[in-house]
């Protein structure tokens, strides 16, 4: 008799470990019930010569309850989780139509005219600006001084054979040094007026043209159209 109850909780347990489902959920609160049935029947038919161990019970009814807990508490956090997501995807809503700054090096050219905000960690004597395409193909190249402090750097979308090139996604790395010859840090940043907002991740994204940023990586808000 003790076999059959030992054998049960087994199978509680290996069906706890399994998906949070509503099925598993279903699944153990049968199995705790059938427990507590038989447990209450092997104690009224027990064999006075024989006792049933109770240790055994209160450890086995220890277990199902805690699975039981253990069932709940995941519910209660997919339930947290469910309206942090809603109240995120809500707030991140109020993006639109405003122009934000964001982490990244990927700016979108449109109508000739491409920016990043950048900042140098220090005065750069001399900055080599590379801007490549989509497909991590070298367009154009520029060597300039970099100013302490935050600044702004346009590309009028001109490669390096002087013609325009098409609008699209761009990135830029910089290559910077100062007056001593050491390496000089850029951090850089793109601006745009969000058109969107990409709710089907974890996160999330804004977009800008084609141009897809986190809202994690939002370092500013303006009303202002891109420039």
């Amino acid at each position: 008799m003790a076999s059959g109850i030992s054998g049960l909780a087994s199978t509680a347990t290996t069906a706890s470990a399994s998906t949070g489902s509503g099925t598993t959920s279903q699944e153990i609160a049968g199995n705790f019930t059938q427990f507590l049935t038989l447990l209450t029947t092997q104690l009224k038919n027990q064999n006075p010569l024989d006792p049933m161990d109770t240790n055994q019970f209160t450890q086995q009814l220890v277990q199902f309850a805690q699975v039981e807990q253990q069932l709940k508490g995941n519910d209660r956090l997919d339930s947290i989780l469910t309206n942090a997501k809603s109240a995120s995807a809500a707030s991140s809503t109020a993006y639109i139509g405003q122009t934000v700054t964001a982490d990244g090096k990927t700016a979108q050219l449109k109508n000739g005219a491409a920016t990043w905000n950048l900042t140098p960690a220090r005065a750069a004597a001399k900055a080599t600006i590379t801007i490549s395409d989509a497909k991590g193909n070298v367009v154009g190249t520029q060597v300039k001084s970099l100013a302490a402090g935050s600044q702004t750097f346009a590309w009028d979308g001109r490669n390096s054979a002087n013609l325009t090139s098409p609008d699209g996604q761009y990135s830029i790395t910089i290559n910077a040094v100062d007056a001593t010859g050491q390496t000089v840090s850029v951090d850089t940043a793109v601006s745009g007026k969000v058109d969107g907002v990409d709710l089907s991740g974890t996160e999330p994204v804004l977009t800008i043209g084609n141009a897809r940023l986190p809202v994690s990586s939002v370092r500013s808000i303006g009303s202002g159209l891109s420039t």
